[in-house]
């Protein structure tokens, strides 16, 4: 198809070049799969190591004006409930922009340098995230999109194996001593980078900010490397289904709250009520009522029975009548790992019970389903 109209990565033509098959991605040209097909890339990123094109996601520069990090960690902690002030430098943590509602704007990823705050925004949301950085940090912060790095992300078991190949060999071993969502700044391919321990894929991996100019340089590295190969975007989505991930715009939105999210997780001691820091983001009334006294619905996981896969948007029931309606399923495939149809969706709390019984309305046809425990599949941190 013609993607000229498009924006293009820096590994754009570098995707062509591999048989990349090009879709259109949060106005991003970006490859869907590779000649190998979504089925082997999926089970080789679980057994191997994917090498992923990030580079459409968002990455933006914080820094307070006072020359402060922890200034600039207090600073945003107005946008998210994540405890950001107590995030130690070379350490990344997964947080939400709210909203005065309770629902999520996006979902990103924070790290903590010695001088900066580095974060990871959805491409769809990154300009509306700047803007809403902007106008809520501009009192006391510099809000810096960073226009020239590439973002790749490499994983799987044999990740680690990979980038430490062509790494020199005292940066390799600081690379392989960092555990899940530790951060380092290391020089790749002669350029630059800050590499953290974290991923999409519920695998062990890293994900690698490099400039932009490098990028080529560091994806022919890494495929030369036996264990790599190019993953595109639909592996990436049932590898994230199967690791109970996630999607902004189908899993969380702005009508989600991250308690009905089942994120609650994310959300500190310290930023929750009777913490030092309690509330003070968007909809922190809202959020810590829910922690208190539950939700009325959950995030859940989802079997459904026979092969087919039950799609983001179908309606789920009690019964096969379809009377009684009790939430609908917001992302599902088939699980390549897993070998059957995995699904999440949104249940009402009663429902919520893993081991219960529901209906999916599938083209008028009922579809029995198991509420399921999340993930499908182990995570595969390095803890």
């Amino acid at each position: 198809m013609d993607t000229t109209a498009l924006l293009h990565t820096p590994l754009y033509d570098w995707h062509m070049r591999h048989g990349g098959k090009m879709v259109p991605f949060a106005g991003y040209a970006m490859p869907v799969q590779y000649p190998d097909g979504i089925m082997a890339e999926h089970r080789h990123t679980r057994e191997q190591a994917g090498l992923f094109d990030v580079s459409h996601m968002g990455q933006v520069r914080i820094t307070a004006r006072s020359g402060n990090v922890a200034d600039a960690a207090a600073a945003l902690e107005r946008l998210v409930p994540a405890d950001i002030v107590a995030l130690k430098p070379g350490r990344q943590r997964y947080t939400q922009f709210t909203n005065p509602a309770g629902g999520i704007l996006d979902d990103l990823m924070v790290t903590r340098l010695e001088d900066t705050l580095l974060l990871v925004v959805n491409a769809a949301c990154k300009a509306a995230d700047i803007a809403h950085l902007r106008a809520g940090l501009a009192a006391d912060c510099d809000v810096d999109v960073l226009e020239e790095r590439a973002l790749i992300a490499l994983q799987g078991p044999k990740a680690e194996d990979a980038l430490a190949a062509i790494l020199a060999p005292a940066d390799a071993t600081t690379l392989r001593a960092m555990a899940f969502m530790d951060v380092r700044a290391l020089p790749v391919v002669g350029a630059d980078c800050v590499i953290s321990r974290s991923g999409y894929t519920g695998e062990d991996g890293f994900e690698i900010s490099i400039p932009a100019s490098a990028a080529v340089a560091l994806a022919d590295a890494l495929i030369a490397q036996p264990q790599v190969s190019p993953i595109g975007l639909g592996a990436r989505d049932s590898l994230r289904l199967e690791a109970g991930l996630c999607l902004y715009g189908a899993d969380i939105d702005e009508t989600t709250t991250p308690i009905e999210a089942g994120l609650e997780w994310s959300i500190q001691k310290s930023r929750r009520a009777g913490g030092v820091r309690a509330g003070g983001f968007p909809g922190a009334e809202i959020i810590l009522a829910q922690l208190a006294q539950g939700v009325t619905r959950l995030r859940v996981g989802l079997r459904p029975e026979g092969r087919a896969p039950v799609r983001g948007g179908a309606p789920l029931y009690t019964t096969d009548s379809f009377a009684d309606g009790i939430g609908r399923i917001t992302s599902g495939g088939f699980g390549p790992t897993v070998e059957a149809p995995v699904a999440m969706g949104y249940v009402a709390t009663p429902h919520a019970a893993a081991g219960t019984r529901v209906v999916a309305e599938l083209r008028g046809r009922a579809v029995p389903c198991t509420v399921s425990a999340l993930p499908f599949v182990p995570a595969g941190f390095r803890r």
